[in-house]
């Protein structure tokens, strides 16, 4: 594979560093690690305060403190920040004196989504999120232009929910850095929960499933949503099963997994990958989950974890009752097998490959 120049443009609302902030920041930070260790040449343009062990990160002079007003919530329309259209002009003018070979951008904001160009270099898009009007507008304008962005999905399912709208031009299912990951092969003790803590990632509901299976339930993340991370905390705070924790640095996060019975992902929306399933299994524990989303496709039901009706607690508690007859060295094989970050690492080489020999059309094999 020759050497690429790759400039990733990172979401401005946060700064990329650990502990991460989402999914999406985490599977960037991934791409730049992998990407420069094959031997290319990897610049992630990020807001003041980012920083990848591995990877150079360039100071873009953001301040994500001033963005926070734009952060995507699915319980509200998203807001116009007009501050975040300025970040991302100033960011992309610094990207096109680059003299890239590809732009990469990670952005939700459809101040990034609308780019098809940054100076002689092609831009892709990776979508994170489901589909909600104004990214679809952005992406549309997009791949209007003249010479029209990439469009990335991340899991299949996704890739269906945004047909109806924008065409995406390759699936690329998000991999996670499996031989970084420890795991353990012996059955651990309590559950696990790790995400923001906002309605549609389902803490609550991962509390009540770990009550009324009468396990103990350690909790991670960050308060996405300050008023209800508020109010589940004082909700339970005197729950003796219920323990909350800031989110910790993904090393950190995934000996917790490794020690866990079972990590629970009660999704209220569909998810568009499923990044903590996956490393989960990673560390060798099952999964249970509502099937929502890719979640479906990062699980092997049954057999890695177990997906149950979205909303079901009770069948959700009759899956981690069930979690100690599953194999976790299949768990981890899955892993390594199917959720790969060097597998996704060799399809995005293919895609970059592609756009910068001037192909925009082809579709590259997909991983998954």
């Amino acid at each position: 594979m020759a050497r690429l120049r790759i400039a990733l443009v990172a979401p401005l609302v946060t700064a990329i560093a650990e502990p991460q902030q989402g999914g999406s920041q985490a599977v960037l930070a991934d791409l730049a690690v992998g990407l420069t260790a094959r031997g290319h040449e990897v610049d992630v343009y990020a807001a003041t305060g980012s920083a990848i062990a591995g990877a150079n990160v360039v100071d873009t002079g953001v301040d994500s403190t001033t963005l926070s007003a734009a952060l995507v919530r699915p319980d509200r329309p998203r807001r116009y920040v007009p501050a975040l259209d300025e970040a991302y002009e100033h960011v992309f003018r610094l990207v096109e004196q680059g003299g890239y070979d590809v732009a990469h951008s990670h952005g939700f904001d459809p101040a990034a989504l609308r780019r098809a160009r940054a100076g002689r270099a092609p831009v892709i898009h990776t979508v994170h999120l489901p589909p909600e009007p104004e990214a679809v507008a952005a992406l549309r304008e997009a791949k209007r232009q003249a010479e029209p962005a990439i469009v990335v999905g991340v899991s299949a399912s996704q890739t269906r929910a945004w047909s109806p709208f924008v065409r995406f031009d390759a699936v690329i299912p998000n991999g996670v850095p499996v031989d970084r990951i420890p795991w353990s092969d012996r059955a651990g003790s309590g559950l696990v929960f790790a995400g923001r803590f906002s309605p549609e990632k389902g803490a609550e509901a991962a509390i009540e499933i770990a009550s009324v299976a009468g396990e103990r339930i350690d909790l991670y993340g960050t308060a996405y949503d300050e008023d209800y991370a508020r109010a589940i905390r004082r909700r339970h705070e005197r729950d003796p099963g219920v323990a909350f924790h800031d989110a910790v640095p993904r090393a950190d996060l995934w000996r917790r997994f490794a020690a866990a019975r079972a990590v629970l992902c009660p999704s209220d929306v569909d998810e568009s990958y499923g990044l903590v399933a996956a490393e989960a299994q990673a560390a060798g524990t099952p999964v249970v989950a509502y099937a929502r989303g890719g979640l479906g496709e990062v699980i092997d039901d049954a057999v890695t974890g177990f997906l149950v009706e979205p909303g079901d607690v009770g069948q959700a508690v009759t899956a981690v009752g069930s979690v100690g007859s599953l194999d976790r060295r299949r768990c981890r094989r899955h892993a390594v097998d199917d959720l790969n970050l060097e597998t996704t690492l060799t399809a995005h080489e293919a895609l970059y490959a592609s756009v910068s020999a001037g192909r925009p059309g082809t579709r590259p094999a997909a991983n998954g």
